[in-house]
């Protein structure tokens, strides 16, 4: 379909590539420091408070994972961005466990087609 797929997370270069390799990924994994472009997006929101205390107890450490000490996660969002830079469609929810459908992305590749 003409199509790149790529994801955009603040882990640092060597979890991506752990996290390619362990799940097969055949895409490109960017990394966002700090979450400074998905802040410029407004796609960013810290982790404080008691979920930061969560985070501590289920051994998920933001600050080694991401290299650095902002306590910050990006908002799950899908952008389905034209070759002339356009956003055609945006799928944005904070709810990390609401995704769009595959199929949904398809339709709105071919649509773009």
């Amino acid at each position: 379909m003409n199509a790149t797929l790529v994801a955009v997370t603040p882990q640092l270069p060597e979890h991506n590539r752990t996290m390619r390799d362990k799940n097969a990924l055949n895409f490109h994994l960017l990394t966002d420091p700090g979450n400074s472009y998905a802040a410029t997006l407004g796609l960013r929101h810290g982790v404080d408070g008691d979920l930061r205390d969560v985070y501590k107890g289920l051994k998920i450490d933001l600050p080694r994972y991401n290299g650095d000490e902002s306590w910050t996660l990006p908002v799950p969002a899908r952008l389905i961005v034209d070759q002339g830079g356009v956003v055609r469609a945006a799928d944005v929810d904070a709810d990390y466990t609401r995704r769009p459908e595959p199929e949904d992305t398809i339709a709105r590749l071919r649509a773009l087609q």
